[in-house]
């Protein structure tokens, strides 16, 4: 007689295995479908942005090479030559990488040739501005270069969304952090509009907070701290400048949390323990929505829960063990 294959645990009908859902691919436009023909890039045809631009270009002492409108989305722009001494990264971007600026150079001076034009905005207060050129600006001056070729934009607000664009060196979260906290500064100072309609231009609410801590602490742990901002922080329903007076506030708990989280990390240090998953694996401990499967939740009540548990923390009860199995990357790896 066949032995009845076995099917279930005995405990009841068996349940039926999950099935994996896919996701829906985004459609994909057939080629040749979208943008403008290479003829109709080349009609500019009359625009006063652009006749206004010319204008600044040559008042600056630039010079005008050509008009062309972008073959995606039909915007008019110029490709300019401009005086280095005039252009400036915009205030909002990451900080200069004095090695990658001075490789940028030897390439440029190896090869001869400058083949990447930067991408430029002109602002009334600051003159001329490119928010995707720094590196190559700075590696230009090494070379004692008189000009930069620039694809000039007549939309000074495109040097707050280029930067989504610029894949010339991966940004550090450190790096989208102070860049987004800058860009909130910068726009408060010219509109009142509210910071949620900005999330496209900051990426992720908790980069404001996390530019902040940063300013404050250069060498602050943000990637300790990432995964519990971003279940608890939203963009504000609120203008940019109140939004602001906001994350300050919780910028400064942060730091708070961060000075519990250090002590009680010394006192594991004391006790003998060493590693470079310590700090994650304090956060971790102290993390109420460790366990939880909710997608948000607010973030004073959690800051709350974090800071009182983090100066409870009993290094004592820690066994050398538990610290090993934490494993992940160290709070410095924040690639």
């Amino acid at each position: 007689m066949a032995k009845r294959k076995r099917t279930g645990t005995g405990e009841g009908p068996e349940k039926p295995k999950a099935t994996r859902t896919r996701r829906a691919r985004k459609p994909r436009a057939a080629p040749g479908s979208k943008g403008l023909s290479c003829a109709e890039v080349a009609d500019v045809g009359r625009d006063t942005g652009l006749d206004a631009m010319r204008a600044q270009v040559e008042a600056d002492g630039g010079a005008v090479l050509g008009a062309w409108r972008d073959p995606y989305g039909g915007h008019p722009l110029l490709l300019a030559a401009l005086p280095l001494a005039r252009v400036h990264p915009t205030p909002f971007q990451r900080d200069l990488s004095e090695p990658h600026a001075d490789r940028l150079a030897r390439a440029i001076d190896g090869v001869g040739r400058f083949l990447d034009p930067i991408v430029a905005v002109f602002d009334r207060k600051a003159g001329w501005w490119t928010p995707n050129g720094l590196h190559r600006t700075a590696a230009l001056a090494r070379l004692g270069a008189r000009s930069v070729v620039a694809l000039v934009v007549p939309e000074r607000e495109v040097a707050y969304r280029i930067l989504a664009l610029n894949t010339e060196k991966a940004h550090t979260l450190r790096e989208k952090a102070l860049e987004a906290v800058r860009m909130a500064r910068d726009l408060a100072g010219v509109d009142d509009a509210p910071e949620t309609g900005y999330a496209v231009t900051f990426e992720d609410p908790a980069f404001v907070t996390l530019g902040l801590c940063y300013e404050a602490r250069p060498r602050f742990s943000g990637g300790a701290y990432h995964p519990v901002l971003k279940r608890t922080e939203a963009f504000l329903d609120v203008p940019l400048r109140e939004a602001l007076a906001v994350r300050e506030v919780r910028a400064r708990r942060l730091l708070e949390l961060d000075d519990a989280v250090v002590a009680a990390v010394a006192a594991l240090k004391a006790r003998g323990l060493d590693s470079p998953y310590l700090k994650a694996f304090v956060v971790a401990r102290v993390n109420p929505l460790r366990f939880s499967k909710a997608p948000s939740a607010p973030f004073d009540a959690t800051l709350d829960r974090m800071l009182s548990a983090a100066r409870a923390f009993d290094a004592a009860k820690v066994k050398a063990d538990q610290v090993a199995r934490s494993g992940g990357p160290p709070p410095g790896a924040e690639g």
